[in-house]
């Protein structure tokens, strides 16, 4: 059976990583190219797991926006929802890696490229062949491009195709924290599928993030699952029927970009091949701790699309630590 496809729209832009981890933007002496955005990653995510994944998103018809296309591609991502703007340049953010491989960011994007997709420039017939349409908050930041989101959302809706929603907070990106949680709880109500982090838990519920009552204020009728990520302690899952944990996979983290996307992409690829997996709770637990060994072999390299993982690379670190 062919795989369903799964379309992934937001932003994809360069992160530039200082050469040297563990200083800051103005100590290092020079810095490595690596293309990001978590929606991209997403979609190269599901590709390098032997899923069906499209890109939908706008670049600067610049040098960095064609070479950012051209990884999608290279990685067999669908790029016919890809579209280039003339007059404004494909986003860059600079990135710090602290000595536990943790990210401070710094953007330019005034506006980039991504900001300015407008929903007459929509795909909208891959958006309808889709079977799950995942997206992120930086693309509400802004018009037109929150128009656009908006739009693709409904169309995506009215196909009756699962909406999948990881709101990767970067709050340098909003106007205030404020701005950013009213903007992420914007279209909170209309996912199947929700994934925070439990400092997203945090900031959005400004509550104790590993109580479940306090997880629980962020489930809403029509969600049909919402996961907790955990970093290397693995994740916790809710639906309205069952709610539990699955614990992770500890290895030496070198850099965590990418590995919640890297997570995100594991769980929508088994979710794409058997949607059971929502009722059964066995099935989601195994589901689940896949989806945790992907994401830890991606914190082992640098960048986050050249740090993905195949299939195999997750059942070898399972198997070794199931020993």
């Amino acid at each position: 059976m062919a795989a369903p496809l799964i379309v992934s729209f937001g932003e994809m832009l360069i992160d530039f990583v200082p050469d040297t981890s563990g200083v800051s933007l103005a100590e290092s002496t020079g810095f490595l190219k690596a293309p990001g955005g978590a929606p991209a990653n997403v979609a190269c995510a599901i590709s390098k797991l032997g899923g069906k994944s499209a890109f939908i998103g706008k670049f600067g018809d610049d040098e960095f926006g064609h070479m950012l296309v051209d990884i999608l591609k290279k990685n067999g991502v669908n790029s016919e929802g890809v579209c280039f703007d003339t007059n404004a340049r494909t986003a860059l953010a600079f990135v710090t890696l602290k000595k536990d491989g943790e990210r401070e960011f710094m953007f330019y994007r005034n506006p980039s490229a991504d900001m300015l997709l407008k929903e007459s420039e929509l795909n909208k017939d891959l958006i309808k062949k889709a079977k799950i349409f995942h997206y992120g908050s930086i693309s509400l930041i802004s018009e037109p491009c929150r128009g656009a989101h908006m739009a693709a959302m409904k169309t995506a809706k009215d196909a009756g195709i699962l909406l999948s929603y990881d709101p990767n907070v970067r709050l340098p990106l909003w106007p205030s924290a404020e701005a950013a949680r009213e903007g992420i709880k914007s279209i909170w109500n209309e996912a199947d599928i929700i994934k925070v982090s439990d400092d997203e838990v945090t900031f959005l519920t400004s509550g104790d993030a590993e109580k479940d009552d306090v997880v629980l204020k962020l489930m809403h009728d029509k969600l049909k699952l919402l996961i907790v990520t955990d970093g290397e302690k693995g994740c916790r899952y809710y639906t309205k029927k069952f709610k539990g944990k699955v614990p992770g996979y500890a290895v030496k983290a070198i850099d965590t970009t990418g590995a919640g996307d890297s997570f995100v992409g594991s769980f929508l690829v088994s979710l794409g091949k058997d949607g059971s997996i929502l009722e059964d709770e066995g099935k989601l637990k195994e589901t689940l701790a896949f989806a945790n060994a992907c994401g830890a072999v991606c914190t082992t390299q640098k960048g986050a699309i050249p740090a993905l993982p195949s299939p195999s690379d997750a059942q070898q670190l399972m198997k070794s630590k199931s020993k």
